[in-house]
């Protein structure tokens, strides 16, 4: 095996890829960190759900009388619907998530999302990732800048574990000054495992990293490897959730379970990343039953499951959802719905107000809807990120988070 320089540089990211023992990768320049990390301090977890969810069939208006005659086949009949505050409700299938609203712990924001009329997947989710909608010369993301902005009020040692993404990559979100480790699986990463061995792979890295006199390559390779030994002391292999975490078997509920042992290990995580896909429901939906349903099922049980296993450790953490962008308000003729605009958001945590429907409602009148097709907008995305950054994980300088915003803390909502 003969690593090059060139193959692991790549994107500006030191990247540990092409072998199934080590999937990971660092971004450029990560800080040498104590292997001690700090138990306080508030976490944020972050969901994107990729292909536009539907907002209107996820959180239903069962009240609005056109949302059942835009939609004759897919609506969610009143009588199935979890109500909420009379008003509005959840799909059926997200039954795991009607405790949480009850007992306050999460919060819904309606009617939300970005400003730019995009009908793009991969333009809206780079605006939203970016937080800078519309312009795509923005090289970072919004979450990297926002531990920049808390980095501008508190100096302070951070471990390499930060910023972490659940996946392949570095999301968009992620990207930027702040060094993000990203890991496809939490054991792979710590490679060796206690009292195991270490691979070849990972003692090729090793003499890799010694042997270079590049600088950059050295330093990335002194931290990754500081990274895994930190993470190999917590015994990832042998972790077990709490009792009544019920993890399902999917891809998102396995990423959460491992942000939870990342989160409980006290390995200094300030934010975390991860996405689901399978939101682009052009054709099929399903109401009660059917493609959507089984993706909030899966959705709605991973989150609860994560909430109960995180245990006296929720206190300090919050989770928020997003997607690019929502679906028309009328039903397609293919039995699904098209790329439209507004959305929900959820935010779930321990000092969330929760048990609320937050934001102005539009409507759904004709003469209401966006461009006579989709849910208006009637809250900006970046005002509720901004309010959770702000409240949670420190990052007051909302100028710095989201450029050109001008967003208001007082004009904040109140989820937090």
């Amino acid at each position: 095996m003969n690593p090059s320089r060139r193959f692991f540089l790549r994107n500006g990211a030191l990247a540990l890829a092409g072998t199934t023992v080590l999937p990971a990768f660092l971004t450029r320049n990560l800080l040498a960190a104590s292997a001690t990390a700090k138990a306080e301090g508030k976490r944020l977890v972050v969901i994107f759900q990729r292909g536009a969810a539907d907002g209107l069939n996820i959180v239903v208006p069962y009240r609005e009388s056109n949302y059942y005659s835009m939609r004759p086949t897919i609506a969610i009949p009143q009588k199935q619907v979890l109500d909420l505050d009379g008003f509005f409700g959840l799909h059926p299938a997200m039954a795991s998530f009607q405790p949480l609203f009850a007992q306050g712990r999460l919060a819904i924001v309606h009617a939300t999302g970005s400003p730019d009329g995009t009908r793009s997947h991969f333009d809206a989710q780079d605006y939203m990732e970016s937080g800078t909608p519309g312009l795509k010369s923005t090289r970072d993301g919004w979450l990297n800048r926002a531990l920049q902005s808390e980095d501008l009020l508190h100096h302070q040692q951070h471990t390499a574990f930060r910023a972490v993404a659940l996946g392949a990559d570095v999301p968009r979100t992620l990207s930027g000054k702040i060094p993000a480790l990203a890991m496809s699986n939490v054991q792979d990463f710590a490679v060796g495992g206690r009292g195991a061995k270490p691979a070849p792979a990972s003692n090729a890295f090793e003499s890799m990293y010694d042997q270079s006199t590049d600088s950059l390559l050295h330093a990335a390779g002194d931290s990754t490897f500081e990274a895994i030994k930190m993470l190999r002391a917590t015994d990832p292999a042998n972790y077990k959730p709490s009792p009544d975490a019920n993890y399902p078997n999917n891809g998102l509920a396995n990423n959460l379970k491992q942000i939870a042992q990342l989160l409980k290990s006290k390995l200094g995580v300030e934010a975390a990343f991860t996405d689901v896909g399978g939101w682009d429901t052009h054709q099929n939906q399903g109401s009660v039953d059917g493609q959507l349903a089984n993706r909030l099922r899966e959705f709605a049980d991973s989150i609860a499951a994560f909430w109960r296993d995180l245990g006296p450790e929720a206190e300090t953490v919050t989770l928020v959802t997003m997607s690019e962008f929502g679906r028309t308000a009328h039903q397609n003729g293919t039995g699904g719905t098209d790329h439209g605009h507004a959305n929900a958001m959820f935010v779930l945590g321990g000092s969330v107000k929760g048990g609320k429907v937050y934001g102005k409602w539009p409507g759904l009148s004709e003469h209401q809807l966006n461009e006579g097709r989709d849910l208006a907008i009637t809250t900006d995305y970046r005002q509720v990120l901004g309010e959770i950054v702000s409240k949670t994980i420190g990052a007051s300088n909302l100028e710095v988070t989201f450029p050109g915003a001008r967003l208001n803390p007082r004009q904040f909502l109140g989820l937090v």
